[in-house]
């Protein structure tokens, strides 16, 4: 068992693997189909933290691994101390987007555990709320939950948080730049003294660190910042209009004539309307996502690794946990999610201390969440003209709402069908 009271000082972190934590088997079977190995450094210091029963205090960015931080710890806990018949952790969050990320996280990692969940927000229907009462009356290892709907639940006065172990407030100043820090007491006080409180927050200003005064015991203090791609990375991204996508990476790929090229989209049907698009255009490519069997995975990732595959379009189930060396360069056909999916998305190239190239196309609707990338990574990325033939792109101004989907007309980037 690995010694989690001498692993880190607080000059230095040594990154770990999650077989080192010693979680549970059937929760590493959920960390090993989710493609995970290695911890973020927010993930290296807080778990162990956690397992300890420590309450904790994390200034950590979205993109930095901080709900899997969490998450994962958690759920260990709730195999070991399974409790029936109440509400067992609660996470309060600013969104209802947000809930559902979580949820949708929760339930991937918790697969093959008996540890439940339920996410309970605002936007519902009369079913979602019968569903949302009957798993809060008759008990839930853990809720997910907007502020104001979880007080629609308490003013019934059927919710007893009493016995409540884990509390976890995710994007705390968020909240609380929203209004929400009188619902959040209400909430807390419907509970029990006697329970393990995590507070993770982006910036941590006064009125966050008052709140933390209020509800955490002497806490463990965490302040991480994203991982940076490494420098041996040429960074470049294009502003595009969504369909001169597929034309612009049919350009580039006959341009460079590269050996070994990944392309990651966010979406399985992008994947296969843009490996089709390549095939056509006489591009060796194919194709990986979840829709995949493991063997057709397995066998095109082997064709991919031995360079009889030049080109591979794939979801983010390979942008963690593969070991490619000598990837020329990696393409974003989406804008990622996050920081964190950008630096691992882009990381598959320059390995082993080799240069490599990045490009990531930026639609209209995805301006403004490449700015936040860029502010994460502290770097503004260079944006690059396209080619002629591809067309003029759109202006880039990440701070405006976007509402037009194509180009204008005389710059279409598809020609037009013969009669």
């Amino acid at each position: 068992m690995f010694d989690y009271r001498t692993y880190y000082t607080d000059k230095h972190t040594i990154i770990l693997k999650f077989t080192d934590f010693g979680f549970a088997s059937e929760l590493m079977e959920g960390i090993e189909s989710s493609g995970y190995e290695t911890a973020t450094p927010v993930q290296t210091q807080v778990i162990p933290m956690i397992l300890q029963g420590k309450d904790v205090i994390a200034s950590a960015q979205t993109g930095t691994g901080k709900t899997a931080a969490f998450l994962l710890p958690l759920i260990n806990q709730l195999i070991k101390h399974k409790h029936s018949n109440h509400v067992s952790a609660m996470i309060i969050v600013p969104t209802r987007e947000l809930a559902i990320q979580i949820s949708q996280h929760m339930e991937g990692l918790s697969y093959f555990t008996n540890v439940s969940s339920i996410a309970i927000y605002g936007g519902g229907d009369g079913n979602s709320f019968i569903d949302e009462k009957r798993a809060l009356m008759n008990g839930v290892d853990v809720v997910i939950c907007t502020p104001g709907k979880m007080i629609s639940h308490l003013n019934m006065g059927y919710v007893n948080l009493k016995k409540l172990q884990f509390l976890i407030l995710d994007e705390a100043d968020r909240m609380l730049d929203m209004g929400f820090h009188e619902d959040i007491i209400r909430i807390i006080n419907h509970m029990g003294a006697d329970r393990q409180n995590l507070l993770f927050s982006a910036t941590m200003p006064p009125k966050i660190r008052e709140l933390a005064r209020k509800i955490l015991k002497n806490p463990a203090e965490v302040n991480i910042s994203l991982s940076k791609p490494p420098d041996r990375i040429k960074q470049e991204a294009f502003v595009v209009y969504e369909p001169q996508k597929i034309p612009l990476v049919v350009y580039l790929l006959k341009e460079k004539k590269l050996k070994s090229v990944v392309i990651f989209c966010s979406k399985k049907q992008s994947v296969k309307q843009l490996t089709s698009q390549l095939k056509r255009s006489g591009i060796n490519a194919d194709e990986i996502h979840s829709d995949l069997e493991q063997a057709e995975r397995e066998n095109v990732l082997m064709a991919f690794k031995s360079k009889r595959l030049p080109v591979l379009v794939a979801t983010d189930i390979i942008s963690r946990g593969i070991d490619i060396e000598d990837i020329d360069l990696v393409i974003n056909y989406d804008v990622p999610n996050d920081g964190e999916d950008y630096v691992h998305r882009i990381g598959r190239t320059a390995r082993a201390e080799t240069t490599g190239i990045a490009y990531t196309f930026i639609s209209e609707q995805e301006q403004s969440k490449f700015q936040e990338i860029e502010k994460l990574i502290e770097k503004v990325v260079d944006k690059t003209p396209l080619p002629e033939s591809i067309g003029e792109g759109p202006v880039y101004k990440p701070n405006e709402r976007k509402f037009s989907r194509r180009p204008p007309n005389n710059k279409r980037p598809f020609p037009k069908k013969k009669p």
